[in-house]
């Protein structure tokens, strides 16, 4: 927990006031979470008005979450009838108590939050914690797609777009043997506020298969594309080795990326039906 010192607007200074809060509060991703707050003050008795606010961010660009009002000295703070149901008071503020409590917590979450309380009196006031409570939400890696770009001429290669807090490690395998070397490179980086990054890998051939595979603390997942040259039908022309990808992510996500023309399956397999000409 840390002490603070309020922040004050509109009286001067009054060195009685102080608010509590918590440096850094954890959550995991799909749980509830509380952020704990509370303040004093040296006057002992109730107001007959207060109000509570929850803001993520600092400054201008900060958004208010929560934010409700008591104008009786035994009521509860009613919020607005906009607020969104996944925030709520926790504490009593009546009882000094300001905790807010989150539900179905994201990664979108993720932030700095600073809880703020108003008691009008003789000069109305206001107080919030300058530094905030830091929220880290920590979530399991999630594959969010894979995918294969390029073409016969320029070479095939592999991407994988991985979601997770902290940031996944992401390995490729070959036929369950792990690779490594100069063909494998992050595209992107940890995007802001997402939590995701991708990894690529180059020089992917055609009768292989390749995994995707990412781990934190919290988990693992992986997909795996098998590339397969599909079944030609001799006609007037030439049909192009147009490549089949199946993407399985822990036996959950199919998908299927097709040429021109039609597969059809037989068998238990995938079967070229007929390829289209200008």
């Amino acid at each position: 927990m840390r002490l603070s010192q309020p922040g004050l607007s509109g009286a001067s200074k009054d060195e009685g006031w102080s608010m509590t809060v918590q440096a850094e509060v954890r959550a995991t991703e799909g749980y509830p979470v509380v952020l704990p707050c509370s303040f004093s003050h040296p006057h002992h008795t109730l107001h007959s008005s207060l109000k509570v606010v929850w803001r993520l961010g600092h400054g201008h660009g900060s958004t208010v979450l929560y934010h409700c009002s008591s104008h009786t000295a035994a009521g509860d703070c009613q919020p607005d009838p906009q607020q969104d149901q996944r925030y709520r008071l926790e504490g009593n503020p009546r009882q000094h108590d300001l905790s807010l409590r989150i539900n179905g917590i994201s990664l979108l979450d993720d932030g700095r939050y600073f809880c703020r309380v108003e008691v009008p009196g003789h000069e109305p006031a206001s107080y919030e914690d300058k530094m905030g409570t830091r929220l880290r939400v920590e979530a399991p890696p999630r594959i969010l797609d894979l995918s294969v770009m390029g073409s016969e001429v320029t070479g095939y290669r592999a991407q994988c777009r991985v979601q997770g807090s902290p940031l996944p490690d992401v390995q490729w395998l070959g036929h369950n043997k792990l690779l490594v070397g100069p063909n494998i490179s992050s595209l992107m980086q940890e995007a802001p506020g997402q939590h995701q990054h991708t990894s690529q890998l180059l020089d992917v051939l055609p009768g292989q298969q390749y995994t995707c595979a990412a781990s934190n603390p919290l988990g693992k997942d992986q997909a795996t594309l098998y590339m397969l040259y599909p079944r030609q039908v001799h006609v007037s022309g030439h049909c192009p080795p147009l490549l089949l990808l199946v993407s399985l992510s822990l036996g959950t996500k199919v998908f299927l990326l097709l040429g021109l023309g039609a597969w059809h399956l037989l068998g238990g397999g995938l079967v070229w039906n007929r390829c289209w000409f200008k």
